[in-house]
């Protein structure tokens, strides 16, 4: 395959999309420069892309619901046109577009995301994980899928388990992020379970680590690793040049949870992170494992 993220008139927006990942994505970017060449720039490209998106509603800015809204309307039809045209001028979407034409990634999984982000500029909370579960899937579920498509797969089987896995590290940065979120305002953690387990939102907003949020977390920790468990069979589907990145960056994100599991399931007690050194050496056990 010809050195696609070289060609000069792509280069700069691939090479922004490789700063992006480095920048907000660190687990993630460590775990992609065990992929082939091609698929390692390719990856940076769509995470580039999923970034640029997210921050339109995580960034904090100055503009209201409405104007953030019409600027997520402007982004899906330059991806519509995109997808139309073959080409984009904006930064970031024109190395994405090469990269989703280039390994037929569908238009519609892209235009799902927005609306995912769509939820992020009304956030008014989560009634239920259902909801939370249609949430975690536009923003994290189809990022899976486009993952598969450039990743490669043996059979479609494999779509499945990827939404599953984006799911689970989705779940995985929502209990990361509570403190973080919770000082924009915004609790994901759905409605009826801290009912179910007495926990008032005021709990978290006031950082009160009680016995009821803990159990809670604990709840939230172990759907996390049932998600990740059930995933797991799908990366064996997958292209073999591309199993040992996603099997290691599976393993970073479930680190993630383990220590939250050591700060006594604490959301306040700081943000968890996986130091290089420890990333080193799950990167030692998983070539162990799957030599």
């Amino acid at each position: 395959m010809p050195q696609f993220w070289r060609d000069v008139q792509l280069a700069p927006s691939y090479t922004y999309a490789r700063a992006i990942t480095r920048s907000y994505a660190r687990s993630f970017f460590f775990a992609s420069r065990f992929l082939p060449e091609e698929k390692r720039w390719a990856t940076w490209a769509l995470y580039g892309f999923c970034r640029y998106a997210d921050n339109l509603i995580d960034l904090q800015r100055t503009r209201g619901p409405e104007e953030l809204l019409s600027e997520l309307g402007c982004l899906s039809k330059e991806i519509s046109l995109a997808y139309r045209t073959g080409e984009s001028e904006h930064p970031v979407i024109k190395s994405f577009i090469d990269t989703a034409r280039r390994y037929q990634i569908p238009e519609r999984y892209p235009l799902e995301l927005i609306k995912g982000v769509e939820m992020d500029a009304t956030f008014k909370g989560y009634k239920s994980y259902d909801d939370l579960h249609l949430f975690a899937w536009r923003v994290a579920g189809v990022v899976g899928l486009m993952m598969t498509c450039l990743l490669g797969y043996r059979d479609e089987s494999a779509f499945p388990y990827a939404e599953k896995l984006g799911i689970a590290m989705q779940l995985t940065n929502i209990l990361r992020d509570i403190q973080e979120d919770k000082q924009l305002g915004r609790i994901y953690l759905p409605a009826d379970e801290l009912h179910r387990f007495g926990v008032a939102p005021e709990d978290i907003l006031s950082e009160r680590m009680t016995p009821q949020l803990r159990a809670l977390m604990e709840f939230q920790v172990q759907r996390a690793h049932v998600c990740y468990a059930e995933a797991e069979p799908g990366i064996a589907l997958l292209d073999r040049e591309s199993r040992f990145s996603i099997y290691t960056a599976s393993r970073l994100y479930q680190e993630i949870l383990k220590k939250i599991e050591l700060a006594g399931y604490n959301p306040f007690a700081g943000r968890a992170f996986v130091p290089t050194k420890h990333k080193l050496a799950i990167l030692l056990q998983e070539y162990a494992r799957r030599r």
